[in-house]
Parts: C-alpha cells; sequence; structure tokens
C-alpha cells in the first residue's frame, strides 16, 4: 500500500455521506488546480479511477460546454490518479506525453474513467522506474464520447543519485578582482 492509498484509507473510517466530499477535499487540495476545475473523484482503486467534471462556468468555452482544456484536465487526473495509487513510494510519477482528439461536441457534464492491468500494476510495484500506457475514457451525459485521449506515464526515483557527495566534490575559490582597491 503506497502513501495515496494509505490517506485515502483513513477517509473509510467517515461516514459514508463524508467520504466523498473529504476524498475530493484531501485531493483537491494536494493537487490544487483539480480543485480550481471542482473535479469530483467519484472513485479511486489500485485498478480504476472515475472522475467527473460539471458542466460549470468556471470550465465553459464559449459555446458553453466543458472546455477543451478541462476535458484533458479530466482524462489526466483519471490516469494520473490511477497511477498515482500504484506507484511506489519511492518514484515520482510524471506524465510523459498526452494525445487528445477532439471528436463531437459535449453534452454537459463528463465522466472520466482510466483503468491499469494487473500486469502494468506488477511493474509499477517491481520496477523503480518505468513508463505505462494508460487506458481512459471520457463519456458526457448523453453516452458519447467526446474525446479520444492516450495518456503516457512515466516513473522515476525521486531522489536521483548522487555521484558526489558534498564533502567529496572540489572547493570552489573566489576568483580574485583585477579592479585595484
Amino acid at each position: 500500500m503506497n502513501r495515496l492509498q494509505r490517506t485515502l484509507a483513513k477517509l473509510d473510517g467517515l461516514p459514508s455521506p463524508l467520504r466523498g466530499p473529504a476524498r475530493n477535499f484531501a485531493l483537491r487540495r494536494a493537487v490544487p488546480f483539480t480543485g480550481t476545475a471542482s473535479l469530483d473523484f467519484v472513485a479511486l482503486t489500485p485498478e480504476h479511477s472515475e472522475i467527473r467534471v460539471a458542466n460549470k462556468r468556471p470550465v465553459q468555452n464559449h459555446i458553453k460546454g466543458v472546455h477543451a482544456a478541462a476535458m484533458s484536465l479530466l482524462a489526466e487526473t483519471a490516469t494520473g490518479m490511477v497511477v498515482g495509487m500504484n506507484v511506489r513510494d519511492d518514484c515520482l510519477p510524471l506524465c510523459k506525453s498526452l494525445q487528445v482528439n477532439f471528436r463531437k461536441r459535449a453534452t454537459g457534464g463528463l465522466t472520466a474513467k482510466a483503468h491499469l492491468t494487473d500486469a502494468q500494476r506488477a511493474s509499477m510495484a517491481s520496477e523503480t522506474k518505468g513508463e505505462v500506457r494508460v487506458a481512459v475514457t471520457v463519456t458526457d451525459e448523453a453516452g458519447i464520447e467526446p474525446i479520444e485521449c492516450e495518456f503516457v506515464w512515466a516513473w522515476v526515483p525521486k531522489e536521483k543519485p548522487q555521484s558526489q557527495t558534498l564533502r567529496d566534490r572540489p572547493k570552489r575559490v573566489p576568483a580574485r578582482s583585477s579592479v585595484p582597491n
């Protein structure tokens, strides 16, 4: 169980009606931009995530639909959260690449669902460094997929190996000034 899983597990002791708001509060605080867009973290497990965004003014475009940037944020957050539920505590997850194709005009709010395979999860648990292509679908209130997305997430060690310790580095000697005093 990694840090994100342990943090969310602490919320399991709350009464059912408080769990969702508490999860949203904790995750929006950890990733502030998700709070700006008022993303709703519906479900988070090591296998999948489900996140929603309502079609409200802060995330709308000029035609009163969910803005393209908000759609991308939703899909990125869904994939990032499922990766975050699996990455080891000594590693840092990073979005390596994303491809978003806009197919249809969205109707109402959107829901993104991302998942990892057992093999992907095993790789993240056993390897210090790697990458995964995370499957994600984004649907609108009419059940249509207005965008198709592909996200590649990498994980790397949090601490870069140091070739020299501070003690082993040569000391700098200040340059002498050529200007007379």
